[in-house]
């Protein structure tokens, strides 16, 4: 997946105004997921999804063992919404990222999350 079709699927999930939401969106999530990840996971996503994309793993130097709502949080406070919208746009970036990399990518990552992060994967954006 190039980098345009991923912020454009991001948009179109998360119905975001403008790109540029659509891109903090991405920004933020992926450092939030990336701190849950071990180093060598963080590295293995990014190798799959564009290089504009994968800059934002890329910028994690740390692993934090976090909750989902505690992400949820941090989503909702990197970007400056509520806790709901986090969710959403939590969603809308994760399934674009498990659209753009392999099965295996998916599974390795859920593997190193806790259970409950589960839902982030979950097939709930059907093409219109």
């Amino acid at each position: 997946m190039k980098y345009h079709e991923f912020v454009g699927q991001v948009q179109h999930r998360g119905h975001f105004p403008d790109l540029g939401s659509a891109v903090k969106a991405i920004r933020v999530v992926l450092q939030a997921l990336g701190a849950r990840l071990q180093q060598k996971e963080r590295e293995h996503l990014a190798a799959q999804l564009p290089e504009e994309i994968a800059y934002y793993l890329k910028q994690v130097n740390t692993y934090e063992k976090y909750d989902l709502q505690e992400f949820y949080t941090a989503v909702a406070k990197g970007e400056g919404l509520d806790y709901p919208d986090a969710i959403h746009h939590a969603k809308a970036v994760a399934t674009t990222v498990q659209d753009a990399v392999t099965a295996g990518e998916t599974r390795h990552v859920s593997e190193q999350l806790p259970p409950e992060f589960a839902e982030l994967f979950e097939r709930q954006y059907e093409e219109a």
